[in-house]
């Protein structure tokens, strides 16, 4: 029987949080790829705190349930499918946002994907769609957001959720590759929007224990706790409690900044999502 990763949906609603009940409340959120996984955990904690949020992602069944679920704070939830790689959907969802939940305060960009394999073997295929997804798809959302709040003379926060690549990650070159993109872009807009009062920030996870963990061999996935030297993996929740610390006014003279949330992976790691190959292996 496979193991199930991640949160249940009763851990969403109950598990503590540092922050105060209502701290979020009249402030709309949005997260992308919400459907499940460390998305929903963000929204979850941001729904509990009050805030309205909205959400997209590609799967529209679990779209909906997400937003079922999240409906059950008693906060008001935007829910689209909808694909951020395609720069015209990602405008009209800030527009539908600003539109129907009265505002948009800030922007957790979540929504990413990418697959363990061997750089040797990536296809052009499997490459454009890491790329396009984590580092293009990132950077229309950002844009469409900022440009918004530039011609509403509103201040804005944007949280980009990334991954610890200071020691590169053998075995998801592609990933790696899109998400120092993102890290290098945010902090790049961070001071170009400065005179606009949006905050850029980042958030980036070691191996935090999510739904995604399925994907990943188990050759690979038992090097996860070795990869730092608290010598376990996170959760969902470590980095939804960062994306809030970042967003709300403990962050508030926080930007251009990369919060690690990895167990000090980046002084230590060796993690091999591949599974380690025979020559780095150690007797």
């Amino acid at each position: 029987m496979q193991k199930k990763f991640g949160f249940s949906r009763d851990e969403l609603k109950t598990y503590p949080t540092v922050f105060a009940p209502g701290s979020f409340a009249g402030k709309t959120v949005i997260v992308t790829g919400a459907g499940g996984g460390i998305g929903l955990a963000i929204a979850a904690l941001f729904a509990r705190l009050g805030a309205n949020v909205a959400i997209n992602g590609r799967n529209q069944d679990k779209l909906a349930d997400a937003a079922d679920f999240l409906r059950g704070f008693g906060t008001k939830v935007l829910a689209r499918p909808m694909t951020i790689r395609d720069p015209d959907q990602a405008a009209s969802f800030l527009d539908e946002a600003h539109g129907e939940l009265g505002g948009v305060d800030v922007l957790v960009n979540n929504a990413g994907g990418q697959f363990p394999q061997l750089a040797l073997d990536f296809s052009v295929k499997g490459w454009n769609a890491v790329i396009d997804t984590n580092l293009n798809g990132t950077w229309w959302m950002m844009q469409a957001a900022a440009r918004r709040w530039v011609e509403k003379d509103q201040p804005g926060s944007i949280v980009n959720i990334v991954a610890t690549i200071w020691r590169g990650l053998p075995g998801m070159a592609h990933t790696a590759a899109a998400r120092a993109g993102v890290i290098y872009l945010s902090k790049s807009v961070a001071v170009e929007w400065a005179p606009h009062q949006i905050r850029v920030n980042c958030v980036a996870p070691g191996y935090c224990e999510s739904t995604g963990f399925a994907q990943y061999p188990e050759g690979g996935a038992a090097t996860f706790s070795e990869a730092n030297p608290m010598r376990h993996t996170g959760d969902e929740w470590d980095v939804a409690e960062a994306a809030v610390y970042v967003s709300a006014t403990s962050g508030k003279f926080l930007t251009g900044e990369v919060v690690n949330v990895d167990g000090g992976q980046q002084m230590w790691g060796d993690p091999w999502p591949t599974g380690r190959p025979d020559y780095f292996k150690i007797n």
